[in-house]
């Protein structure tokens, strides 16, 4: 059995999924829900941070004695503490979300200071150019991925090498510095995505039946609803991208191609806090596969 701490999700879990469908159309409604339910849980912390994001962008007072940013920063550390209090995250996924932090504000002093983006609002609880709340922004990708394998039961087949996959995440991090000075390793990295994980099958549970999808397509899925949430960000004016110093416009698409290889380096780091696993037995067609989870 796995060893994951108990959360008041798997008390919330066990509840729901003991509920005996009625009808086929009722058993589909209710695995629907379930799936968007725990898809919400899994994004709780990146939800409250961006809906803060967008409440004190509307209401904040433009002359508050507390700055905007530094308010964020404060909000972020209560909700991680609630969390953890309160017994909706493990401190294992604690401890992810404060690995991204560290990786993402390395990362944002270096492209602030070569002018990728800047934060225009004033503010104490900084280093350099960036106010420490940026952090939680990348933290909330790591959370989400974390959550979402327990909560889901991820399973994978033809799951690449461990050690290939961490050179890969690697060389990611780094092209996000030297292509300001070098050429540009990008399409050479997506090769490299491409060939780690094409062959991988990812399966998930939502209620009772197991569903499978290639796990290329959720990458895609994840870094295009990250995409989303960046120009959110942007609208609320958390981060401003040089072609909005003006007035606010969509973040150029070609960003998601970089949320893509982010969101790469954020899997692969969570795959060191829960190890992907394989299935048990899987019938060949796909819609039956005994677990042992108790996630």
């Amino acid at each position: 059995m796995l060893s994951y701490t108990r959360t008041r999700f798997h008390e919330v879990r066990l509840r729901l999924e003991h509920h005996v469908p009625t009808s086929r159309l009722n058993a589909f409604l209710w695995e629907f829900f379930l799936f968007g339910f725990k898809q919400a849980w899994a994004c709780l912390f990146g939800g409250i941070i961006l809906g803060l994001v967008l409440v004190t962008k509307i209401y904040w007072p433009p002359h508050a004695s507390l700055a905007r940013y530094d308010f964020l920063f404060l909000a972020a550390l209560l909700v991680q503490f609630v969390l953890l209090a309160f017994r909706m995250e493990t401190i294992r996924e604690a401890k992810v979300i404060l690995v991204f932090h560290i990786v993402g504000t390395l990362m944002e002093l270096f492209k602030t200071s070569v002018g990728s983006w800047t934060y225009p609002e004033h503010n104490l609880i900084r280093i350099g150019h960036i106010p420490l709340f940026s952090g939680f922004m990348y933290s909330s990708v790591g959370s989400y991925l974390a959550r979402t394998t327990r909560i889901l039961d991820m399973r994978y087949t033809h799951y690449p090498n461990k050690k290939f996959t961490l050179v890969l995440a690697a060389l990611i991090y780094l092209n996000f510095f030297t292509h300001h000075f070098l050429p540009d390793m990008r399409a050479l990295l997506f090769l490299l995505v491409a060939i780690a994980f094409g062959r991988t099958w990812v399966y998930y549970r939502p209620y009772r039946r197991i569903h499978r999808m290639p796990l290329l397509l959720g990458f895609c899925l994840v870094a295009f609803f990250i995409w989303i949430a960046e120009n959110v960000g942007t609208f609320a004016t958390i981060w401003v991208y040089p072609h909005q110093q003006n007035g606010w416009h969509f973040v150029h698409f070609e960003k998601y191609g970089a949320w893509f290889l982010l969101m790469i380096i954020s899997f692969i780091l969570v795959s060191f806090v829960h190890p992907p696993r394989a299935p048990v037995e899987k019938e060949l067609s796909g819609e039956s596969l005994l677990l042992d989870s108790e996630a």
